[in-house]
């Protein structure tokens, strides 16, 4: 194998979600396809880096000039703002269509293991936008982990006495789940914060 595909192999394999074989598969499907795979594949990727930047107000990923389309989108409610870990999870709300209002991307969640304080929350960011804007609400949208209830509670201590409605998530039976069949911190957190 030359030196080039062995490169390409590792570094593919290195992106999240992906492995050494899986890393090999797509190389193979991309040298064997090169004019339907990897010459539009290279194309797209050159855009995307040469366009698409983070956005200086939310931390969205988007092509824009001075903010993303989100932020930038007048309809779009800007007295409520949606707190989530990454961009991926952003993306994921904005897909069901569910929410109208601004968003604030967190460069992680708090972690001692892993070193990540509250710096990694940019509070003091979102304070000030609260502040811009006359943000009534803010909505907690973190992951059920034990990083993301600990990085929940930090941030509603954090905005405790700054007169702005903090609300999360509701956790617990997802749609089509069977009593029996959930774990026993589910039901547990479904008991506890129901309506």
């Amino acid at each position: 194998m030359s030196p080039d595909i062995e490169t390409l192999i590792q570094k593919i394999s290195r992106l999240p979600g992906l492995g050494p074989r899986s890393a090999r598969r797509i190389v193979v499907h991309l040298i064997k396809n090169r004019e339907q795979s990897m010459e539009p594949l290279l194309s797209s990727m050159g855009d995307v880096h040469a366009n698409v930047k983070v956005c200086p107000v939310c931390s969205n990923i988007d092509a824009f000039a001075d903010v993303c389309s989100i932020c930038a989108d007048k309809k779009r409610r800007r007295d409520v703002v949606c707190v989530v870990e990454s961009v991926s999870d952003l993306w994921a709300i904005e897909r069901t269509s569910c929410f109208g209002g601004q968003y604030h991307v967190l460069k992680g969640l708090l972690s001692s293991l892993d070193g990540q304080g509250p710096e990694f929350l940019r509070l003091d960011k979102l304070q000030k936008r609260c502040h811009e804007d006359n943000v009534s609400e803010i909505i907690i949208a973190l992951s059920a982990t034990v990083e993301g209830q600990t990085t929940d509670h930090y941030i509603k201590k954090f905005f405790q006495e700054k007169n702005i409605k903090i609300t999360s998530l509701a956790h617990g039976i997802p749609i089509g789940g069977e009593l029996d069949y959930l774990d026993d911190g589910t039901l547990f957190t479904a008991f506890s914060a129901r309506g």
